[in-house]
This record gives structure tokens, sequence and C-alpha cells, in this order.
């Protein structure tokens, strides 16, 4: 077991990490009934600016945080603005247009910051390694999980108990009540498309020096974040939390000792879930 220790560690790294940005992800679908394929490209938002502005310093990557959250909180919120027309027209025609923007944004990244991952600089007195269980561990994946704790913690409290997680919460269950108090739907859902735009955005920033920023990174995060929300539940932020732990193990765990079995474990895992309860780990349709 002592051999498991380390990927079980990373594996909740991993899974924290993946579960900011699939709260933005599930928010989105659960609020505004918008499938955003583009969310993965908001992600590398994030992780470009991490790899262009941070210099090893804590103001460089203080500053890239900021830019990289507010570049993509800034995507999600014309996003939603492109999705004004669609209204009407289904889920297929929002991820027709919201891969289409992906596809456009991916290569005009790419254009920019090149094919090749790009290294990301961190403050040295995070740059190094930590005893852990009599085992050697980077100081930075402890700073990470620490920090997306604090940020899954600080999104719950939002959702379940502030003002403006109530409008949220009650745009979902009766949009015509929420326009009836004199505010705009359009406005809730567009200022959730921004703030899951901005949660996509620093999880890049944050999460680039383990995941990398470079042409890939986009795709994978996508890929990993839409089991997440489908595992845990269309909506549900708890289901999120705990599918996105459950797929950073499998990640950290089965992935680097059976490579070949990995992506059957994944959706394996998530097909069985489904087969079991048909709408997630938890209630689907609530940002709860």
């Amino acid at each position: 077991m002592d051999a498991y220790l380390i990927p079980a560690v990373d594996g909740v790294a991993y899974g924290l990490l993946l579960f900011v940005v699939a709260a933005g992800l599930t928010l989105a679908f659960g609020v505004g009934d918008v499938l955003n394929l583009a969310h993965g490209t908001l992600f590398a938002f994030g992780a470009y600016a991490a790899a262009k502005i941070s210099d090893g310093s804590w103001g460089s990557l203080a500053l890239a945080v900021l830019v990289g959250t507010a570049a993509a909180g800034l995507g999600g919120a014309l996003l939603s603005a492109l999705l004004v027309p669609l209204a009407n027209r289904g889920h297929l025609a929002q991820a027709l247009l919201t891969f289409g923007v992906a596809l456009v944004a991916g290569d005009r990244l790419t254009a920019l910051f090149g094919k090749d991952d790009l290294p990301i600089a961190v403050p040295p007195v995070l740059d190094r390694s930590m005893d852990l269980f009599g085992h050697s561990y980077p100081r930075y994946r402890l700073a990470l999980i620490l920090v997306a704790a604090l940020i899954a913690a600080g999104l719950g409290l939002v959702v379940t108990r502030s003002r403006a997680g109530n409008f949220v919460r009650a745009t979902v269950d009766d949009r015509d009540m929420v326009a009836m108090l004199g505010v705009s739907p359009f406005t809730v859902r567009t200022s959730v498309l921004a703030g899951a735009g901005a949660l996509a955005g620093l999880a890049g920033a944050l999460g680039a020096p383990i995941i990398g920023a470079g042409p890939r990174t986009a795709d994978q995060v996508l890929l990993l974040s839409l089991v997440v929300v489908v595992l845990g539940g269309m909506g549900s932020i708890a289901g999120a939390l705990v599918a996105a732990i459950a797929v950073g193990e499998i990640q950290n765990i089965i992935a680097p000792q059976w490579p070949a079995v990995a992506p059957f474990a994944l959706f394996g895992a998530m097909a069985l879930a489904l087969a079991a309860r048909a709408r997630g780990l938890l209630p689907s349709g609530r940002t709860a």
C-alpha cells in the first residue's frame, strides 16, 4: 500500500484541479442550460497566461492568475452572447457552435504560442520537495491541493449561502419567478457563464505547472471534465467534487500501472455509475 500513497495524493491534487474546471462546466449546464465544448480552451487561456507571465516570482504568478482568470471570464461572457440566437435550438446547436469556437481559438493559440508544451516557472519555495509520510513530494502539488480545496469550499458557500447563489439556484428551478422579481435570467446566465470561464482560467493558471500548457491541454482537460460532469450528475456541484476525486485517482493510480487499461477503467466506471443511477452520483439539475 505504501507504493500507492504518493499516486493517491497526486490523484487528490489532480482531482481537485479537475473539480475547479468541471464546476464551471456543470454550472454552465445547470443554470444556463449550455453545453460548452469550448470550456477546455478557456482552461488553456489560464495555462498560457501562466507560461508567458510567470517568471518564478510571487508577483508574476499572481499576475498570471489574474490575467488568465480575467481572460477566460471574458471568454465565457462572449460565448454567452454568441449563444443568444441559439437559445431555442437545443444542445446540438450549442455543441456545434462552441466546438467551432474551440477549434478556431485553439488554432490561434497554437499560432501565437507554438506547437510545443511551454515550461511554467513557479516561486523557488514551491519548486522544491518536502517529506510526506517518508516520501519526497513536490511542495507545489501540496499547495495546489490546499488552494483548490479552498476554492471548492468557497464555491460551495457562494452557491448555497449567498444572495447571488440564491438567484442562481432559483434560475435553475423557475426562471419566470426570477424575472418577476426584477432579475433578468439572461443576466444571471451571462454572469454564470463568465464565472464558469473564470473558474476554468483560474484552474489553468494554477494547474499549468502540473498539466502543462500546450496544444493538447484543452482537449485533455475538456474530455476529463465532461466525464466528471456526467458522472457527478449534470448540475450537481457536490457530485462533481466526488466524481473529480474518483477520476483523479483512476488517472494517477491505474494509468501509470496499466496505461492500456486506464481509458477503459475511466469510461467503464462512468458507464457502471450511470447504469446504477442514470442521473449520476447525485441528483442532476441543481447547483448543490
